[in-house]
């Protein structure tokens, strides 16, 4: 492995001795990760910059598909605010159909585009998760595939994200529900979403420190 490139764990042990040495020989440290699971097992994903985005972290990201992984197969999964597109990676090695992830950021979305090379299932959408999700779902319900969606929006309040979480209620309010089978949310654990959201239940939650998973089902009434 180049010494240009540094697993995430190592980057966050020796996050300062990094950034001395790349003030110093003004070389760009490449961060990776691993998948950790299913047919795709142990490929490299690049990571954008930790200062911006924030990467899922490992058992998190093997709680969901612990989770999800029996029902996924055949499915679509989509990752809103996907970063570098991990999620939908691991999805894909876990066998659902084809997944998708929307990012916003353009030097994440070019990273998302390096690591949706390992598999052509895997579709990279550069836009606003709130723009680019209602279209998405509509073209996708044509094909009558149950979709499992996962939102993992930002933690730090920004500029546009005071209302993140009640903005992404509304949006699924207003989604084309009908072929939306899971909903998963990854957020900060000081955050308590509702019950429920339109006919979707929160049947699980978990919380690994300062991160929380919090599932959603469908239970269309009769």
């Amino acid at each position: 492995m180049s010494e240009d490139f540094i697993h995430v764990k190592d980057f966050l042990k020796e996050y300062q001795k990094i950034s001395n040495l790349k003030n110093k020989t003004n070389k760009t440290t490449k961060i990776y990760t691993f998948i950790e699971s299913g047919q795709y097992k142990g490929k490299k994903l690049l990571l954008p910059s930790l200062e911006k985005t924030r990467s899922t972290k490992s058992i998190v990201k093997a709680c969901v598909f612990n989770v999800i992984r029996q029902n996924l197969r055949n499915k679509i999964f989509i990752e809103a605010f996907g970063g570098s597109a991990l999620m939908a990676a691991e999805a894909l090695s876990n066998f659902a159909l084809k997944s998708y992830a929307i990012e916003l950021d353009k030097n994440a979305y070019k990273i998302a585009v390096q690591n949706s090379k390992i598999d052509q299932n895997l579709n990279v959408v550069q836009g606003d998760t709130f723009e680019i999700l209602p279209q998405l779902i509509e073209k996708l319900t044509q094909e009558n595939i149950p979709i499992f969606l996962y939102f993992d929006p930002p933690f730090d309040i920004r500029k546009g994200f005071e209302k993140i979480y009640e903005n992404i209620e509304n949006l699924l309010k207003n989604l084309n529900r009908k072929n939306i089978e899971k909903i998963i949310f990854e957020h900060h654990s000081k955050i308590e979403l509702p019950q429920n959201i339109e006919e979707f239940q929160k049947n699980k939650s978990k919380k690994f420190g300062l991160t929380s998973l919090s599932f959603y089902e469908n239970t269309p009434q009769n």
